[in-house]
């Protein structure tokens, strides 16, 4: 016995929809998949790396995020689907490229989990002194947490994702307003210490902290109107991620100087320059805050995809319950966290050093990337600004994929059990 695919459903802009999530929730969503715990360590380290310019680096990436977001919009508003990048791939490149881009994410792209937990449960643990033994449990609370509020359903997420992300930004802004009287002209100079070397290198850096945006098209089916929500949603996101970032690396440098990037901890650098009370409390609050949100964005739509891939044959038929648009995949959740809870176990296992985890949720995404904008140009009607995206973010994602060295042997072996499942299936 077969199983049918499930095919694209193209929106009706006034149709009936079965979704419920509307703009501000949407937005909060977004917000959470991009931001993420970048705003935790990377503007200190991209000051060590490239000085004043790490400014430029802001600039440009959320410059380069436009083409990618604009894109991902344009097929999410279009093509509502919970497989994401793998159901636009089943359309425009066939089963094989869907199962590889759903196995990328599903087994590659969840390594980024555990990365999630335990930076945020150690900044928690340096900013307020915990002894490091309690960073494992609390990690897993990141851990568990957003697992059991994905069990209620987007709908109970998504507004708990956005007093989440409400607090984030009060906290980020407050930083800001708090440090910016201690900015000194004179830190910006020299400009350019470590040449532009060093600005492409924190380029590469604010490339991981701007992705996310593959996210939303897992859940755009649980929008109550795509067309209108999704790219407004986009639109907010990259603009308020635009700014978060960029103010955040102006006081960064200029309320730091050379102290930035000397620690783990830049927030707190930021908030304590400024004489704020509560100031370990407050950007403990925030670390806690992103690895939440960060979480509970990407448990949802881990489990969409895990069910559509499910309903598709790709994984075991089982786990398809709950797949369609307004339903809750709790069995494809439990798989979704039995993944998760293995790369944690096992980074705790090896001695909890995050790189090898962060350089296989990079060198997946980058593989998904490459994949969902060629989809993208075949799917897009040619001649809106949809396709137009996609064809630079194609170029930009390509251009990109060097640069995950020799991390791309997890990608690669996944797209080898794609290619084998093609191979087998017609003998069962």
């Amino acid at each position: 016995m077969s199983i049918r695919e499930p095919e694209l459903v193209e929106p009706s802009a006034d149709g009936p929809r079965t979704g419920r999530l509307g703009l501000l929730p949407g937005i909060a969503l977004y917000l959470a998949s991009v931001l993420g715990t970048g705003l935790l360590v990377l503007p200190g380290l991209a000051a060590r790396t490239a000085g004043p310019a790490s400014i430029l680096s802001v600039a440009a990436v959320t410059i380069l995020a436009i083409p990618l977001a604009g894109a991902f919009a344009a097929l999410a508003a279009r093509h509502p689907d919970p497989g994401g990048v793998a159901g636009y791939a089943r359309r425009a490149l066939g089963a094989t490229a869907a199962r590889a881009a759903g196995y990328w994410f599903l087994f590659g792209v969840s390594a980024g989990g555990a990365v999630v937990a335990l930076l945020g449960a150690r900044y928690i643990a340096t900013v307020v002194g915990i002894d490091t033994a309690s960073v494992p449990p609390i990690a897993l609370a990141f851990l568990v947490v957003p697992f059991v509020t994905n069990l209620f359903g987007l709908r109970v997420a998504g507004w708990w994702q956005l007093a989440l992300t409400a607090i984030l930004m009060a906290v980020v802004v407050t930083v800001v307003a708090v440090a910016a009287p201690a900015v000194e002209p004179a830190r910006f100079q020299p400009f350019l210490p470590h040449g532009w070397g060093g600005v492409g290198t924190a380029v590469v850096m604010f490339v991981w902290a701007f992705a996310g945006w593959e996210v939303g098209t897992h859940i755009s089916g649980e929008f109550r109107h795509p067309r209108r929500t999704i790219p407004i949603a986009t639109a907010v996101t990259l603009v308020l991620s635009g700014v978060s970032y960029l103010g955040l690396q102006i006081v960064t440098v200029g309320a730091l100087g050379a102290r930035a990037g000397q620690g783990d901890v830049v927030l707190l650098d930021l908030a304590s320059s400024g004489d704020l009370p509560g100031a370990p409390a407050l950007v403990g609050a925030a670390a806690g805050i992103v690895a939440l949100g960060v979480m509970n964005v990407y448990l949802a739509a881990f489990a969409k995809l895990a069910a559509s891939l499910a309903a598709a044959g790709d994984l075991p038929p089982w786990f398809a319950k709950g797949v369609e648009n307004g339903h809750v995949p709790r069995r494809a959740l439990l798989l979704t966290g039995v993944i998760v809870l293995t790369y944690f176990g096992t980074a705790l296992a090896t001695g909890g050093d995050l790189q090898p985890f962060i350089l296989i949720h990079t060198a997946s995404m980058v593989a998904i990337y490459v994949i969902g904008m060629i989809a993208a140009v075949r799917l897009l009607p040619r001649g809106t600004a949809g396709h137009r995206f996609a064809n630079v973010a194609m170029l930009l994602t390509l251009a990109l994929l060097p640069l995950a060295g020799a991390a791309l042997v997890v990608p690669l072996a996944l797209a080898a059990a794609a290619w084998a499942v093609t191979i087998l299936r017609p003998r069962r």
